[in-house]
């Protein structure tokens, strides 16, 4: 039945070329969030498991996979995202089916994939060295080498543009790479790696073992022989996470959680600046850890702003992701009831629109229509802590600095926004922000698979995308020889 409904049995594991059970043969239910249902099963990988899978990494990296020149593991990327292209429309109704989001949101991701394989395949042999100008009689210069068997823990909100960040970055630098999905949602990562098997990856080189975070992805944080960890999710889970790491002396990239503000000024561009407002939180039902879900209003445009972003939402629409609509359900029961905990915590501030849960929508689903929130104190917890869900606040403030004081007074900065025609202002506020992604008169950049992606503070450290993810997943190596 899973073969039929998916394409593939996703109660097997990938370990050196082989499918297989996991080791006691363990399984976990595969639920679809738009209906509350189970819909499969998915391997229930131990340590065992990780144990084989980074053994099988290393044998890659002392084969066939380790002797590749790097135009030639370029190639083989630029393969499988050609692959990856050719299968859109089935990853796309998989990572819907999957994370429960709208087909339109799942094709992009599936497209965000195939664009990180054509970055990474096309950089892998740009990667240089550099000489060093040192004493005479002597020649100095850099290398960029790979780690060796990196871990890969991704999320469930964005399977497939997180493994092209990670996965595809550490293959591009060559190392071996073994990858821990998501429980809740991880039958892209293994559509994926059927595709890189036959885009023609050697055996070993990608490892998938699906499994719980307290068991699968325990062991592979904490593997003596793991030589790097990639870490994407919360930020109690990554503190563990780097503290396993730690034991073995392992360097961890971490992309946590965020609490994202957009700044609008009185002089804004507003009829630019109203469609970003609101799609940059609630897309993805505003799980997406860089979601902008603090507008921060200066008071001369307060009313206006709030007046016209409370009719966009309540013109937003939730239900099913084969529906296509605005905003799908959140990814679990658990999840909509944090969520709503949260709302009951609004409950004393001014709501100034919701959405709503198509009739339609099926019963068992978990949907949470989009709310948003005026006026809000910016010490309220809906103000400073991350809900991850569809719910935005929207903060007066009266000048710059108090804006600055407000955008910088959380515990995280991942990304924040700036929309004014002031040039000047736009600068200081790039370099006053406490965040690793600026974007002024924007918000997200359409993306940018170029465009190196991390935090600061509990958003984590380290960074992702372009070419500073090459040099994350690379150790650097410096020669010298003396000839006088």
């Amino acid at each position: 039945m899973n073969a039929d409904t998916f394409g593939f049995d996703p109660a097997e594991i990938l370990v050196g070329g082989t499918w297989r059970a996991p080791e006691g043969g363990g399984r976990l239910s595969l639920e679809d969030p738009s209906r509350g249902a189970v819909i499969g099963e998915i391997a229930r990988g131990t340590a065992a498991d990780i144990d084989a899978a980074v053994e099988a990494a290393g044998a890659a990296l002392r084969g066939p996979w380790g002797a590749l020149a790097a135009a030639e593991r370029g190639r083989l990327l630029s393969r499988l995202g050609r692959l990856v292209e050719q299968n859109i429309e089935h990853l796309a109704t998989l990572e819907a089916m999957d994370v429960g989001k709208p087909l339109s949101q799942a094709r992009a991701d599936a497209r965000a994939l195939a664009r990180y394989l054509e970055f990474y395949g096309g950089a892998a042999d740009k990667i240089m060295g550099e000489p060093n100008a040192y004493l005479p009689g002597y020649t100095v210069y850099t290398l960029r080498e790979p780690h060796g068997v990196t871990g890969h823990i991704i999320p469930w909100n964005y399977p497939m543009q997180i493994i092209g960040r990670s996965v595809g970055a550490a293959l591009a630098m060559g190392n071996a790479c073994v990858l821990k999905p998501a429980e809740e949602a991880c039958l892209t990562a293994l559509a994926f790696a059927r595709l890189a098997e036959e885009a023609g990856l050697p055996a070993g080189a990608l490892n998938v073992v699906p499994g719980l975070g307290e068991e699968a992805g325990a062991a592979l944080a904490g593997h003596p022989g793991v030589h790097h960890i990639s870490f994407t999710g919360s930020v109690p889970v990554g503190a563990a996470i780097q503290a396993a790491a730690a034991r073995n002396v392992v360097p961890v990239t971490l992309e946590l959680g965020g609490k994202s503000p957009q700044l609008v000024f009185g002089d804004a561009d507003l009829d630019a600046a109203l469609p970003f407002l609101v799609n940059a939180g609630i897309q993805n039902a505003g799980q997406t850890c860089s979601a902008a879900s603090r507008i921060l209003v200066q008071r001369d445009v307060l009313d206006e702003v709030t007046e016209r972003m409370a009719a966009r939402y309540a013109a937003l629409r939730t239900g099913p992701a084969d529906a296509d609509l605005d905003l799908g359900p959140l990814i679990s029961g658990a999840q909509k009831a944090r969520v709503e905990g949260y709302l009951s915590r609004g409950a004393d501030l001014e709501l100034a629109a919701c959405g709503e849960v198509v009739a339609n929508a099926p019963g068992g689903g978990h949907y949470v229509a989009p709310h948003l929130f005026a006026a809000v104190p910016p010490g309220h917890p809906l103000a400073r802590e991350e809900i991850f869900g569809p719910v935005q606040t929207i903060i007066p403030f009266e000048d710059e600095a108090e804006a600055i004081a407000i955008a910088n007074g959380t515990d995280f900065g991942l990304v924040a926004g700036v929309w004014s025609r002031d040039g000047a202002r736009q600068m200081r506020l790039a370099r006053k922000l406490r965040a690793g992604q600026v974007f002024l008169n924007n918000y997200g950049a359409g993306g940018g698979v170029e465009l190196p992606f991390g935090g600061i503070g509990k958003s984590g450290h380290g960074r992702e995308k372009g070419f500073e993810a090459l040099y994350g997943f690379s150790v650097l190596k410096t020669v010298a020889a003396l000839h006088g």
